[in-house]
């Protein structure tokens, strides 16, 4: 039977997946202001992946994740942002 993972591995993964969607939604950003189409299909299901991860977390992670989540929200602020202006 596999062990379960260490706390800091999860808060690592969780981390990196915070840091991927934000890469995401950037890039989504620039490919707007450029003047291009962009499909954000699949966006919901990634944010959801990831909120699912946030639950299971141990009591705690969320000081080491407070500034990384904050950086991510402000990354969408920017997306609609742009997305209302063109």
């Amino acid at each position: 039977m596999p062990r379960p993972a260490p706390p800091d591995v999860e808060i690592l993964a969780t981390l990196a997946a915070i840091d991927s969607l934000q890469g995401t939604l950037a890039l989504a950003r620039a490919l707007v202001e450029a003047g291009r189409a962009v499909d954000l299909t699949g966006l919901d299901r990634e944010a959801a992946r990831l909120c699912a991860a946030l639950a299971c977390l141990p009591e705690g992670a969320g000081t080491r994740l407070r500034a990384p989540l904050h950086g991510l929200t402000q990354e969408l602020d920017r997306l609609s942002a742009t997305l209302t202006a063109a």
